[in-house]
């Protein structure tokens, strides 16, 4: 891919952001999901400051070539499903009482305001 044909515009770098997020969210295993979050957010935070057009142009056509690896490598792992880590299902059941004892919290405010 010839990098004087890609878009360095604002819009385009955060589309390829948001679809790098997206994509590294589909990952069936939670280690892989977090790395490749964590990892896409570090990269354009340590590069966000970048004025060089010419890096910038590298840089962008690096996301694009990470963004295809990710896209195949995502397809892969859903192949293997496996079960979820306990980590995960401990942050499912949290949400579930944070959310239950929020509302709990907010009756009781209600009714306590009355």
């Amino acid at each position: 891919m010839s990098t004087s044909n890609i878009s360095t515009s604002r819009q385009a770098i955060l589309s390829l952001y948001r679809n790098l997020l997206r994509t590294g969210n589909q990952f069936s295993q939670y280690g892989f999901r977090e790395y490749a979050k964590r990892r896409t957010r570090d990269a354009f935070r340590e590069h966000q400051r970048e004025t060089d057009p010419e890096k910038i142009q590298n840089l962008v056509s690096r996301g694009i070539s990470d963004l295809q690896m990710m896209k195949r490598q995502t397809v892969i792992s859903q192949m293997y499903d496996m079960d979820k880590l306990v980590v995960e299902v401990l942050s499912t059941s949290l949400k579930i009482s944070l959310i239950l004892f929020l509302g709990r919290q907010s009756r009781k405010a209600d009714r306590e305001c009355r």
